[in-house]
């Protein structure tokens, strides 16, 4: 099992993929881990070395206390690539994992090839969401926890998803109950903080935006709001809830390889 040694802890880490291809970074969601990525990786591997890490606060990797920061989430990805050796990589993150993408759009430029932020938005939320969620999550732990999971089967998949595919449901899902309730706060908080309106237009390099048409968590609109700010940013959209990845499958896999590989 791979890890990086960080300053304050272990990043977990897992590559796949021929050695000699271009590195593509995958960065999870909010509550999930890398396995968010599954169903992905047939597909991508064959043409990218695929490089997924639980980010900090989740799954394997290290919990330090919080509150969190996307910039802190970013040059965690920044220090994975530097310990691996990897000078530029394409990056593709969803919701949480996309504030990363965007962070690091406008931060670090110069190490990515290509970008693909998926529903996601420059601000998520408010204070008056966050607050609550983190407030309970701290107060009542691993029964949160389980609350958060059975809530949100309706908000990353719609319906008739979760009704026609209950195991694939629950099995992302069941990465939220038993995520870290003290990394999943320290999380909340970074997404609450984190807002790229005022900085998207420094975002330079090729860009894909992707939403989901059924999303609540993050709509269209966010992803729209990308596009618009991102200059050439492309826009994809599919019939989905917040994790697009998983119930558009196949044609969520095929428009990123599509927009990775062009020249």
């Amino acid at each position: 099992m791979p890890f990086v040694q960080l300053a304050d802890g272990e990043l977990h880490y897992q590559l796949d993929g021929p050695a000699d291809a271009p590195v593509l970074v995958l960065s999870n969601s909010l509550g999930t881990d890398l396995h968010m990525w599954d169903i992905q990786i047939p597909a991508f591997t064959r043409h990218f070395r695929v490089l997924r890490c639980d980010t900090r606060g989740h799954g394997k990797s290290l919990v330090t206390p919080g509150p969190y920061s996307i910039e802190q989430l970013g040059r965690d990805v920044l220090a994975l690539l530097d310990a691996l050796g990897i000078h530029r990589a394409h990056f593709c993150g969803l919701s949480m994992g996309g504030l990363i993408g965007q962070w690091l759009g406008i931060n670090a430029g110069a190490r990515l090839q290509r970008l693909v932020v998926c529903n996601t938005a420059a601000k998520i939320g408010t204070p008056e969401v966050w607050d609550p969620r983190i407030e309970t999550v701290l107060r009542d732990g691993a029964a949160a926890m389980v609350a958060l999971r059975d809530a949100s089967i309706a908000r990353w998949f719609t319906a008739d998803f979760a009704a026609a595919n209950p195991h694939q449901a629950q099995q992302i899902t069941d990465m939220l109950a038993n995520t870290s309730p003290e990394g999943y706060a320290a999380n909340c908080a970074a997404v609450r903080d984190a807002d790229f309106r005022a900085q998207l237009a420094s975002i330079k390099v090729p860009t894909l935006v992707i939403a989901g048409t059924e999303d609540a968590v993050t709509p269209p609109a966010g992803g729209h709001f990308i596009q618009n700010h991102v200059k050439g940013a492309e826009y994809a959209e599919f019939y989905a809830a917040h994790l697009s990845n998983v119930q558009a499958g196949a044609a969520f896999s095929d428009r990123v390889i599509e927009f990775l590989l062009a020249h």
